[in-house]
């Protein structure tokens, strides 16, 4: 069956009211990642607003993984057709300015609250977005599965990194889709990471005797330095992705972000550490650029004879899918569709979960109706007119991609 935008449309308004209390409902759960708190309360709420939309959930118990609490999964689909679209989320949230944040409010055609944007509201467009294809009759041979995460804000190691290491992404799916806050932009490509700890250890004497001690602090100055000119001729190389005019095109390195030395004023300090952190544009070949860093960091410490570790916390790879595969122009003529303007293609400046699938050769994309501006922010808010929008985006794309 052909979808029809009006159909779709009206079905979505008829549960404008549902949608919006689903929001709220899903914001005061307080899933603050880090630590990553309550969140099996969360996923129990989303199984049952997905098992009362006819969404077939279950709950998958992962590991356990740092600090979080309750690590789970929430799946679900629509449809029973060979061929697959993923919808993929997260429910964990960046930790709020104010407790009251986690107290959503519906004002003026907006909800207010932590995870309005990011992605909470996203969610909601996407399960009724697939509960409307499904009720509308618009999967035909095909079938929506969706994965709904609980550690995205930190890696999704716990959530997505479960799911590829179990098989349970299946490579031979035709697309993938996240209701990331890209404010109605499609980012069709992302930024990948990689997160060192540098050491030092030197050797502790009192200040008295300065001089039989190795200022470690003075050491990792030394080795930061060239790191820095790293990242100057790393901002310099300029990804071919459109962007947003506001977001450097060069690859961003920040050297020092958090650091830490010594045991107390008066002592020369016998160890020091200091963190680089790194978002490289998918033009860059991260093992490579590791190796760069790591070489960089060697060569340093071995000028001045010092002792040195790298501790690599963060590995992940960048992400693109061309604005001209079948996938993606499919998603832009039914933002076209819906919208009644050309949809734009960005990348996105940050790391996206986008990355788990495009890695099995999947399509993938992130297309949402929060802004990236307000996520995040004391005052964060999806409005509810496009988070419907969205929603019927969604429905319209797994007809196009489906039927």
């Amino acid at each position: 069956m052909v979808a029809h935008v009006d159909e779709i449309r009206a079905w979505l308004d008829a549960h404008s009211d549902e949608m919006a209390a689903l929001v709220i409902r899903l914001v005061a759960e307080e899933t603050e990642n880090p630590p990553g708190r309550g969140l099996g309360r969360c996923a129990q709420v989303l199984h049952e607003a997905m098992d009362r939309l006819g969404l077939s959930p279950e709950l998958i118990e992962v590991p356990p993984s740092g600090a979080l609490e309750e690590p789970c999964i929430v799946r679900g689909s629509a449809g029973t057709g060979d061929k697959l679209v993923y919808f993929h989320g997260h429910f964990d949230v960046v930790p709020v300015q104010d407790r009251t944040q986690f107290h959503g409010k519906r004002r003026d055609g907006r909800i207010i609250g932590r995870g309005t944007a990011d992605m909470k509201g996203g969610i909601v467009s996407m399960i009724y977005g697939a509960a409307a294809a499904k009720e509308l009759g618009l999967l035909g041979d095909g079938r929506i599965a969706i994965h709904l995460v609980c550690d995205e804000e930190t890696g999704s190691v716990a959530g997505s990194g479960y799911l590829r290491e179990h098989g349970l992404i299946d490579p031979g799916a035709i697309a993938m889709v996240t209701a990331e806050p890209s404010s109605g932009s499609v980012w069709n490509a992302a930024r990948g990471a990689v997160s060192l700890r540098i050491s030092l250890r030197g050797k502790e004497a009192h200040v008295g005797q300065a001089n039989l001690g190795v200022n470690a602090f003075q050491q990792m100055l030394h080795v930061a330095r060239p790191l820095e000119q790293y990242a100057e001729e790393m901002m310099q190389r300029h990804t071919r992705y459109n962007m947003d005019p506001n977001d450097p095109r060069g690859s961003m390195v920040v050297v020092g972000g958090m650091s830490g030395s010594g045991s107390n004023f008066n002592v020369v300090p016998g160890v020091a550490w200091f963190s680089v952190d790194s978002r490289f544009n998918p033009e860059e070949d991260i093992d490579v650029e590791l190796r760069r860093m790591t070489q960089i960091i060697y060569d340093a410490a071995d000028a001045i004879d010092a002792d040195v570790t790298i501790e690599t916390t963060q590995f992940q790879p960048p992400a693109a899918t061309d604005e001209t595969h079948q996938a993606a122009q499919l998603l832009a003529a039914s933002i076209a569709e819906v919208d009644g303007e050309p949809a734009r293609f960005e990348m996105c400046a940050g790391v996206l979960d986008v990355r788990w699938y495009a890695q099995l050769g999947i399509p993938a994309f992130g297309y949402g109706a929060g802004r990236l501006d307000v996520s995040h922010g004391p005052s964060e808010y999806i409005d509810e007119a496009a988070m419907r929008n969205c929603a019927a985006v969604y429905a319209l794309y797994a007809n196009r991609l489906l039927a």
